[in-house]
């Protein structure tokens, strides 16, 4: 069950930070090519520290539950949370690629909310939950992160 939690943790986290880092800076007014070497290095570290603290985190309850035994089960789940975050990640990025910052702004936050309204069916298929509590959650979250992200680079960059 861990897997499904890294993935879950991976997708939403990766979008959500992605998303809300990229909005703040974009929003403070900078060029395109400091964009995408801000969500290039973000993807990265992150995805690196996401699953080094998977990791250490699932190996940490493994040992307690089981007197001290770690199987790969811990750098399996670790490996879902760095792939899952990093792919994900490219989703608000990849408009900055295309699109004039303005422009791709918009875009990265619509491509990102719709992701997660995709993460939030998806989960709700898998543990039965209400479909649309869970997509509404899932946007609610992103929403507010996204807003304290373009607040903050309004704010900072005037």
């Amino acid at each position: 069950m861990g897997y499904f939690r890294n993935f879950v943790f991976g997708v939403e986290d990766s979008l959500v930070s992605t998303v809300g880092l990229l909005a703040g800076v974009a929003s403070a007014g900078v060029e395109s090519d400091t964009i995408l070497l801000t969500g290039v290095v973000l993807i990265l570290v992150e995805a690196f520290s996401m699953s080094a603290g998977s990791y250490l985190s699932e190996s940490s309850a493994e040992e307690y539950a089981d007197g001290g035994k770690i199987t790969t089960e811990s750098f399996f789940d670790a490996s879902i949370m760095f792939i899952s975050y990093f792919l994900s990640g490219f989703i608000p990025l990849a408009p900055y690629i295309i699109w004039p910052v303005n422009t791709a702004m918009l875009y990265s936050i619509l491509f990102s909310l719709v992701s997660l309204g995709i993460l939030g069916a998806v989960g709700s298929s898998i543990t039965h939950a209400g479909l649309v509590r869970s997509i509404v959650r899932m946007l609610v979250i992103g929403g507010v992160a996204i807003a304290v992200g373009v607040g903050a680079g309004a704010v900072v960059g005037v």
